[in-house]
């Protein structure tokens, strides 16, 4: 039965837009017979003839096609779907057919990812294309095409891949991630600046989401050791005592406020180090990449770690001390110089190694192992799958580059705490470990911890938000 409904719906004379198959493709979707098909009903449908969707689909469907905002699909809303989704499927088909025959191996698949800087095994393609080729022959032919993707709405390569490339939207307030690529096609049209955009709003509602408990890893960085042991509850009491509730978001603005500089920076400076890499009209190779993006994260940390300083020293500081940024910044000039802006540089910078190093990995070998056991159902991992490779890559790399990360900010802290001595990295080092054990260099790391869900949760949420804001097509 699932071969003979998939046979009628998939024919060739479907593809050519007959306004009669339309119809009873319609007819068969609307079960309640009311002229509209409705997300309930596009998803029963589509169900019953086996057809694959993933979360969300079936009501992004709905959605980009529904021009009167009835919530449902009528026929003619229907049927123009159907047409501009197959001409944009057709576009995609035809950009893989290196070869013009009609049919796309393994080797096209591969050069296709290469050119948009994504290089994979053979292997990996031929996983890619047996999650679509239906007649067995590792072949694909625009019939199987279409009725792979046609109920899908990512409908151009760009889309899919897009599923497989470790992006920083998934923002966990650390920064040190290998920067966003985008193509050429992006670049011309302009998608990257909004997609920037979108990142970086994402990252600073996330981060203000987020504040309290950064806001006590600091503080648990700098002031718990083994003989004054701060706890989760200990510490958020004497923050509210002294404060009030709005001490819990000290230091966020400056923390929010680097966003889009780092960004920019970050993003312009890793193009060009892409290019000084590779060869003219070569493909960048990934340690390559993670080269250029570690170059591009330094030369970003270089330009706004001052506002690192002042973020540690508002988090850290006392009611009254500091009316803003502004003010923390002309106190520290004023009583310390121009180098205190740079304490703990050394570190944070030694820090981008690990964490980017480690982050993109541990999200390649989990990449590589969802697709070796789940890539012949389907190509699209969905966003759970997504989600949760960016969080456990993102902890992995946290967790390696964290004792340097603590070092950075008890040398930026060190100069507003009294009594304090001002030493170098490697003296540090020694003296925590002297004093507190090796797991002193990890003081503070719970917190850090509690706020990588909450923190990725809400940055791909309204990032999501902001590009279907923006115009963005998912």
């Amino acid at each position: 039965m699932y071969q003979a409904v998939r046979k009628f719906v998939f024919t060739d004379c479907y593809c050519a837009a007959d306004a009669s198959t339309y119809d009873d493709l319609f007819a068969k979707l609307d079960t309640n017979k009311d002229g509209k098909v409705d997300v309930a009903e596009l998803r029963a449908g589509l169900t019953a003839m086996g057809i694959q969707f993933g979360k969300g689909a079936v009501q992004k469907i709905v959605s980009s096609g529904d021009q009167n905002k009835d919530e449902g699909l009528d026929f003619n809303e229907f049927c123009n779907w159907l047409k501009e989704q197959e001409k944009k499927l057709k576009l995609t088909f035809k950009s893989l057919d290196k070869n013009n025959d009609g049919r796309i191996d393994y080797q096209e698949i591969k050069q296709s990812l290469a050119d948009l800087g994504m290089n994979i095994t053979k292997e990996e393609a031929e996983k890619i294309l047996q999650s679509i080729d239906v007649d067995g022959t590792m072949t694909v032919d625009w019939n199987e095409w279409r009725e792979h993707f046609l109920f899908n709405p990512a409908t151009n390569l760009q889309e899919i891949i897009r599923f497989w490339k470790k992006s920083t939207v998934l923002d966990v307030g650390d920064s040190l991630t290998i920067p966003d690529e985008f193509t050429e096609e992006e670049k011309i049209t302009g998608v990257w600046w909004k997609q920037l955009m979108a990142g970086a709003l994402a990252g600073g509602v996330s981060r203000t989401g987020t504040a309290p408990l950064d806001r006590m890893k600091v503080f648990m960085q700098v002031h718990s050791s083994k003989t004054n042991k701060i706890s989760l509850v200990g510490g958020f009491k004497h923050m509210l005592k002294e404060g009030g509730t709005a001490s819990l978001w000290r230091g966020n603005g400056v923390n929010v406020l680097k966003i889009a500089p780092e960004t920019a920076i970050k993003f312009m400076a890793y193009e060009q180090y892409k290019k000084m890499l590779t060869s003219e009209g070569g493909k960048i190779q990934t340690h390559e990449r993670f080269i250029a993006g570690s170059l591009a994260g330094a030369s970003a940390q270089t330009a706004i770690y001052p506002m690192e300083v002042m973020k540690t020293r508002l988090t850290l500081g006392k009611t009254g001390q500091y009316t803003g940024m502004f003010d923390c910044g002309k106190k520290i000039l004023k009583k310390e110089g121009v180098k205190a802006f740079y304490k703990g540089y050394i570190p944070n910078i030694i820090g981008i190694i690990p964490y980017a190093g480690i982050d993109l990995a541990v999200y390649e070998s989990l990449k590589n192992a969802w697709l070796s056991r789940y890539a012949k159902d389907t190509c699209n991992p969905g966003i759970m799958v997504l989600l949760a490779c960016g969080t456990i890559s993102s902890t992995c790399g946290q967790l390696a580059s964290y004792p340097l990360a603590l070092i950075r900010t008890r040398m930026q802290a060190a100069a507003s705490i009294e009594g304090s001595e001002q030493v170098n990295m490697t003296t540090m080092v020694k003296k925590i470990v002297e004093k507190e054990g090796f797991f002193g260099l990890y003081r503070g790391i719970l917190p850090n911890f509690m706020k990588v869900i909450p923190a990725v949760s809400i940055s791909y949420v309204v990032y999501e938000n902001m590009r279907s804001s923006l115009g963005i097509q998912k």
